[in-house]
C-alpha cells in the first residue's frame, strides 16, 4: 500500500564506485527500506542513473511506499557537483562520465518526485556530524576510503565548501612527480590509497607473476571486481601483495591526513568509506599512527574515529539533505498546491529540522543497522 506524501518520508542515495546505496527513512531518520546493488561497471551516465532509480523504487517498495509518494530524495555522487541544476562532472571512477549530465532532472523525471543532487563525502561527513561519530565536535574531517579517496569539512559547525570543491583529501600531493592518479595529475593520495587504483596495480603485479589470493576470492565471491570484502578477506588471510598495497596506502593517508590537519586544526578526523569501514578499527589505528609523524610538533593531535554509520551513513547523509524539503499540504479541490520548498542551508543539529517528532535526534536503523550493514 501506498503511504501519503504527507507523511514526512525521504529516500537517499549512495552513489559509489563500486555500489549504489539506496534507502527510505521517517520522521525519525529510522531506515525503513533499504537495497544495494553493483555500480554500473559499463554504458553511459544515463544507465548509472536509470540503475539508481531502480535501487530507489526497490527501497521505497521495502518501505510498503513507492517514489513518487516521498517528500523528495536526496542523492550523493562523486565528481563536480553543481547542487542548483543538480549536475554532475568528471565522475571518473563511474562509466564513461566524463562530461556534465543532469543527475538531478533525470532521477526527478524518473521518480516522480523532488530530487537534490551534492557531493557524496560531503553528505557522509553531514550525516556523520549530525548522528555518528563527529556527534561530539565542532570541527572534523571526514575521510572517506572507497573506489576513491573523499573528504567532506565541517568547521565551526558548518559544513565547508570553499567555491565548491573544499575537502577533496585524495588530491592532497604526497609525492612531486609520483603515480599518475585517475583525476590526472601525479602524486596524489589516491593514487596510493584509492580502491581503483589499488587494484590496478595489483592485476599488474599479478599478470607479472606476483602470487596472490586476491583473484581467487573475486571469484568465489562471485565479484568481477577487488571490492573491498575481497581486499578485507585477503588481508585476514595474510596475503602478502594485499598487505604490501593496503599498507602503502596506509602511509599515504597518514601523509595526507596529517597535512590536512597541519592546516585546518580539526577536533577529529572520522575514517569511513567501503574500505574503511570494511577494515574498521585496526586500520584507523593505523591510519593515526600513520599520521603521527606528519603532524606538527607540539600541537594536541586530533581524535581519529571510525564512521560510526557504516555503509549506510552516504545514504542517510542523502536523506538529511532534503529534510528541510516541505511535504505537500492536504489541499481543497481547486485550491492552489503551493510550491514544496526547499532549505539549501547548512547542516546543524537543528532539532527543528526533521519533523514532525521534533525531539529526533539520532537515526534508528531498526530492522536495517547501519554499524552492521557489510561491505561490498
Amino acid at each position: 500500500m501506498a503511504r501519503d506524501r504527507n507523511l514526512p518520508f525521504r529516500g537517499g542515495i549512495d552513489l559509489g564506485g563500486t555500489k549504489i546505496e539506496a534507502i527510505v527513512v521517517d520522521a525519525r531518520y529510522r531506515v525503513i527500506g533499504a537495497v544495494r546493488h553493483p555500480t554500473p561497471t559499463s554504458g553511459t551516465p544515463a544507465d548509472v542513473a536509470q540503475a539508481m532509480a531502480a535501487a530507489l523504487q526497490e527501497a521505497a517498495g521495502a518501505a510498503g511506499s513507492d517514489a513518487r509518494s516521498l517528500v523528495a530524495i536526496g542523492v550523493g555522487s562523486p565528481g563536480a557537483v553543481d547542487t542548483a541544476p543538480g549536475t554532475v562532472a568528471s565522475a571518473r571512477n563511474l562509466p564513461g562520465w566524463d562530461g556534465r549530465f543532469p543527475l538531478g532532472e533525470t532521477l526527478a523525471a524518473e521518480l516522480g518526485t523532488i530530487v537534490q543532487v551534492a557531493n557524496d563525502v560531503a553528505v557522509a561527513t553531514a550525516a556523520e556530524y549530525e548522528f555518528g561519530a563527529g556527534r561530539r565536535y565542532r570541527s572534523l574531517l571526514g575521510v572517506f576510503w572507497g573506489t576513491g579517496v573523499g573528504g567532506g569539512l565541517i568547521l565551526d559547525g558548518q559544513p565547508f565548501h570553499g567555491r565548491g570543491g573544499a575537502g577533496e583529501i585524495g588530491h592532497m600531493v604526497v609525492r612531486r612527480g609520483g603515480r599518475r592518479c585517475p583525476c590526472g595529475n601525479r602524486g596524489c593520495v589516491e593514487a596510493y590509497a584509492g580502491r581503483f587504483a589499488l587494484e590496478t596495480r595489483a592485476r599488474r603485479r599479478i599478470a607479472d607473476g606476483t602470487r596472490s589470493k586476491l583473484p581467487k576470492i573475486m571469484k568465489r565471491k562471485k565479484h568481477d571486481r577487488f571490492t573491498s570484502a575481497v581486499w578485507g578477506e585477503a588481508l585476514e588471510q595474510g596475503d602478502k601483495l594485499a598487505t604490501e598495497l593496503i599498507d602503502g596506502a596506509v602511509a599515504a593517508l597518514g601523509a595526507g591526513i596529517a597535512s590536512a590537519v597541519n592546516l585546518l586544526d580539526v577536533d577529529a578526523v572520522i575514517i569511513g568509506g567501503g574500505l574503511g569501514v570494511r577494515l574498521g578499527e585496526p586500520y584507523v589505528q593505523k591510519i593515526e599512527h600513520a599520521m603521527a609523524g606528519h603532524l606538527f610538533p607540539g600541537h594536541q593531535p586530533p581524535a581519529v574515529h571510525l564512521a560510526g554509520l557504516g555503509d549506510l551513513g552516504g545514504a542517510i547523509g542523502a536523506a538529511l539533505l532534503v529534510r528541510r524539503v516541505r511535504a505537500r499540504p492536504q489541499r481543497a479541490p481547486g485550491a492552489d498546491a503551493g510550491g514544496v520548498e526547499p532549505d539549501h542551508g547548512g547542516v546543524g543539529r537543528d532539532p527543528g529540522a526533521v519533523e514532525p517528532d521534533q525531539g529526533a535526534q539520532e537515526p534508528d536503523t531498526g530492522a536495517t543497522s547501519a554499524a552492521s550493514a557489510g561491505s561490498a
